[in-house]
């Protein structure tokens, strides 16, 4: 026998030697070890209020990178031996998550006598499941589902609808996997098509997005399957205790949570003569975890991918060996001509800024706002130290503290400056009309969602993919909403990076936030604007709201009903 033991953070150093031969341009394969253990990969996490069921909270958390739908014989599932858990944090004074969704499978071979996945209404790797929650951050746990069923691969119309495979139909299958745990919640744990959408040649192509030349964009998880773990939660659930079940107003801080998603394995495997694993033992390692969407993937540099997915988001805001990727983002430097802008044409939109109001210098290693720290100018603002401390103006030379630091570590308070400019008379720093409040300091990366927000229809005609951006730009244009300062519901107030919902372009969103598009939409204008000036609606600024990646749109629509992601690609479906 041989044995294998493996912790992914002392593993973290000699992956460093391996870098040039594990590590490949593919969306959600975002370090290098875990690029080689695709079914412990988490791929995507998003948490978002019901639409249809305005009174939950749906998180769905996905693994299993690039399934080709036409796999077999040996098709993906959830792997054995594998912890994936949901975690939420709701309340900022206790370290640590309050709540856990656990779940392990199983599988059988149904039938194995044949080299078929399906025949004859049997699976030879059929798959069910454990859930267990936990309500004490993981001190105890609950059994509320026992031996749940996973969908087969939607391999095609013999092996699904057919009197010789399982003779019914997969949306069938979907439907008869939905079930309401023994608390409340309801669940799905199944094949889905992969909601996530962008144009991974032309970004990896040394940031070709969208491509130069005429050339065509191309959806790299087109027609591409996951594995979801989706999870329908009643608010009630989800609130910290003592919180009433109704909110104050729309924007009230008790109901957010912090939402991120893991897969952990035991340090120890033990494999057989024959390779088959025959023992697994040792403590529990975290080997992926997943919050924010491409965290690890672009703003962490390849030499840290590996630690920075063994961290726990509460273990990341207290290591300061990680901040200045946030502080002073690799890509800033692409949006940057006086560094290598010019390198990078498809960014040429996105132009950061270097004299905002002809003052502030938010280009990397200058001080952005750090000049007004301890000034009557930031007195009262989530900028003086007696507020939040040295939070969010911790030092020189850190530009982007005030803006992407928060949005993936903290989230935003509804406090000014983190209001739109409507109302400000020209001062960014005063207080503004509120449209985002969903900070939570006690962790770092993690979706944020403020719970007390309401759903956007799908249907409204202003409902946009590009999320709090689209509701920042309603707040700031429309004259149902700018006439004051006053709490209204804007449409996508509920928008990616207030929690994410299945159609948001996080790509472009997350690239307009390097470029400084929160920055201006609270009064720190771009550079071809001169303070004082009439209008703010610059050439750079419309640069910036009119960017597109080339990949607007999943290449499937979402459902209206849980679990609303798409039914996965069928193995006989044709290509495009």
């Amino acid at each position: 026998m041989i044995t294998y033991v493996r912790t992914l953070r002392s593993a973290a150093l000699g992956a460093l030697l391996l870098v040039a031969l594990t590590a490949k341009a593919s969306s959600h394969r975002e370090a290098p070890l875990i690029a080689n253990d695709p079914l412990a990969d988490n791929t995507d996490v998003y948490a978002f209020r019901s639409p249809d069921n305005p009174n939950t909270i749906t998180i769905i958390a996905n693994y299993i990178p690039a399934e080709l739908p036409h796999g077999g014989p040996n098709y993906n599932t959830f792997g054995e031996n594998i912890r994936y858990e949901i975690h939420i944090d709701n309340d900022a004074t206790n370290p640590g998550d309050e709540i856990v969704y656990r779940f392990t499978f199983r599988r059988v071979n149904e039938d194995p006598t044949t080299f078929f996945n399906i025949r004859l209404g049997a699976q030879n790797l059929k798959t069910t499941y454990t859930l267990e929650r936990s309500i004490d951050g993981g001190a105890t746990f609950q059994i509320i589902v026992e031996n749940g069923s996973v969908p087969p691969p939607n391999i095609g119309p013999r092996s699904i609808e057919s009197g010789v495979g399982l003779n019914t139909t997969y949306e069938q299958l979907i439907a008869s996997s939905i079930l309401t745990s023994t608390t409340g919640e309801r669940v799905f744990c199944g094949p889905a098509d992969d909601p996530f959408y962008v144009d991974l040649g032309g970004v990896f192509d040394l940031g070709n997005l969208p491509r130069q030349g005429g050339a065509s964009p191309r959806d790299g998880l087109g027609r591409y399957n996951v594995h979801s773990i989706a999870i329908q939660i009643p608010i009630s659930t989800l609130l910290k205790a003592g919180v009433p079940e109704t909110p104050a107003n729309i924007l009230d801080p008790n109901f957010v949570i912090g939402v991120w998603a893991s897969a952990s394995r035991r340090t120890m495997r033990t494999l057989g003569v024959n390779g088959n694993p025959t023992s697994e033992s040792g403590d529990w390692v975290q080997v992926s975890r997943l919050g924010m969407p491409l965290t690890n993937e672009a703003v962490i540099p390849i030499g840290f991918k590996d630690y920075w997915n063994g961290l726990t988001p509460y273990e990341e805001l207290n290591d300061t060996s990680l901040d200045g990727f946030f502080y002073n983002p690799e890509l800033a430097l692409y949006m940057d001509d006086s560094q290598f802008g010019g390198a990078v044409p498809a960014f040429a939109a996105l132009r950061i800024q270097r004299n905002s109001l002809q003052g502030f210098d938010f280009g990397n290693g200058q001080d952005g706002l750090y000049a007004l720290k301890g000034s009557a100018a930031v007195a009262g603002t989530a900028l003086d130290d007696a507020i939040f401390g040295t939070l969010l103006l911790p030092g020189p030379g850190l530009p982007r503290s005030v803006d992407l630091w928060p949005a993936f570590h903290t989230g935003v308070p509804n406090f000014p400056p983190y209001q739109l400019a409507t109302g400000k008379n020209g001062n960014p720093l005063a207080p503004g009309k509120p449209f985002v409040n969903n900070f939570l300091p006690n962790g770092g990366d993690m979706l944020r969602l403020n719970m007390a927000v309401p759903p956007t229809p799908r249907d409204d005609p202003n409902f946009s993919a590009n999320g709090l951006i689209t509701a920042a730009v309603l707040g700031l244009t429309d004259p149902a909403y700018n006439q004051t300062t006053d709490l209204q519901f804007i449409p996508n107030m509920d928008g990616f990076p207030n929690g994410r919902r299945l159609e948001d372009d996080v790509t472009r969103i997350e690239l307009q936030a390097v470029a400084g598009v929160v920055l201006a939409a609270i009064g720190l204008w771009y550079d071809d604007y001169t303070a004082g000036g009439a209008n703010p609606v610059t050439t750079d600024l419309v640069g910036v709201l009119t960017y597109s990646t080339g990949v607007d749109a999943n290449d499937k629509p979402f459902k209206s009903e849980f679990p609303y992601v798409a039914t996965p690609w069928r193995g006989t479906e044709t290509g495009e």
